[in-house]
Formats: structure tokens, C-alpha cells, sequence
């Protein structure tokens, strides 16, 4: 029997994390719903950008996700902002506070999708830019994008 492969929808993404932190480590954690949140998800209403991660009592938690409230849902629409349980392994977890006391590094969520029907987020472990990095990123992107530019024109010409 062929072995089913696992398709993700992508919901929305932390643009702004690899800008302001070097990623080391990525882990892949499920996040706890409740059911008008998954709808408004499937609609693509949500926003990680000033959301982080942290645990708590042995436990991850996810702060700042903004998930909009579902249009046909009722009154019983949870709080757009509240705190939301992330599911890991324990020693995942663990491993996770180790890193996370650590001078310098943050949990941050990278992204969100669908994956087999539930929703995951991808947490990174972040150690903060200096402003000179960034600036190194930008001028590092800037010059591929003008070879990228050299080389098409190159290519049209000929």
C-alpha cells in the first residue's frame, strides 16, 4: 500500500521573525482550538506577527496569536487574542526550556498550516539581529536581486 502523503495548507506566516532572529532549530507543535477558531483559520484570519511562545508550568503556550473571529459564529466566539495550550512531547518540551533560558534566545512561531486535517505550528528558536545584521541581510538580498536582474537582461538580449 502506497504510503499517503501528508499535503499542508499553508494559514499565515511570520514574516518579520526571520528579519529580527537567526533561526536555529524548528519543531513542529499542535495548537489547541476550539471549533468557530478552526472555521476563521480555514478563511485565513489569523496573524503571528507579535506572537511568541513560552512555557509555563511544563507547559507551551503560545501568546499574542490574533485569530478574527468567525463571521456566522454566535456570541460564544472566543477572545480573538487569548492564551492558546500548544501540544509537544514532554522531552520535546523539555528541550525547549532548556534552549529557551538561554541568554539571547526566544520561542517564536514561525508559521501556521494545515496538515492531515489539523492545525500545527511551526516554532522557531530565535537568537535576536543587532541592527548591523540586518542591514548586512538587506544589502546580501540586494545584490542577488540585481545579479538576478543582470542575468535576465543578459538572457533577453542574447
Amino acid at each position: 500500500m502506497a504510503k499517503k502523503e501528508t499535503a499542508e495548507k499553508p494559514i499565515c506566516s511570520n514574516k518579520r521573525a526571520r528579519i529580527n532572529y537567526f533561526i536555529d532549530e524548528t519543531y513542529e507543535a499542535g495548537i489547541v482550538l476550539t471549533g468557530t477558531e478552526v472555521k476563521s483559520l480555514r478563511d485565513g484570519r489569523a496573524n503571528l506577527k507579535d506572537s511568541h511562545a513560552a512555557i509555563r508550568d511544563g507547559e507551551l503556550y503560545l501568546y499574542d496569536l490574533h485569530v478574527s473571529p468567525y463571521s456566522h459564529g454566535n456570541r460564544a466566539n472566543p477572545d480573538p487574542l487569548r492564551v492558546r495550550k500548544l501540544l509537544m512531547h514532554k522531552r520535546e518540551i523539555q528541550r525547549l526550556y532548556g534552549k529557551s533560558q538561554e541568554r539571547g534566545l526566544a520561542l517564536i512561531p514561525l508559521r501556521m498550516y494545515f496538515k492531515n486535517g489539523k492545525v500545527k505550528v511551526e516554532i522557531g528558536i530565535g537568537r535576536g539581529k543587532k541592527l548591523y545584521d540586518k542591514r548586512e541581510d538587506i544589502k546580501l538580498k540586494e545584490d542577488r536581486r540585481d545579479i538576478e536582474r543582470g542575468l535576465r537582461a543578459k538572457n533577453r538580449d542574447a
